[in-house]
């Protein structure tokens, strides 16, 4: 982990996503998420970038689209 990243538990991104924990669980669960570091002691840390990717899934899945639909335009480089 470098210094100048700034890395966040899933507490903590969660939060700044905008979505509860066990939600963030179930993106990670179903492969939309994936964290950024996994540490020696498997404490899964995200990054900015990723908390976007969540906030994203947050408002496509608002906005009508099942989170299997997003995962399938994940997966095909669309979003």
């Amino acid at each position: 982990m470098s210094d100048k990243e700034k890395f966040f538990s899933i507490s903590k991104a969660a939060k700044l996503a905008g979505v509860s924990t066990q939600s963030l669980q179930y993106y990670i669960m179903v492969g939309l998420i994936k964290p950024t570091v996994v540490t020696e002691t498997n404490r899964r840390l995200f990054d900015e970038k990723t908390i976007e990717r969540i906030k994203l899934v947050k408002k496509l899945n608002k906005s009508g689209y099942p989170l299997r639909a997003i995962r399938e335009l994940f997966l095909e480089g669309r979003a």
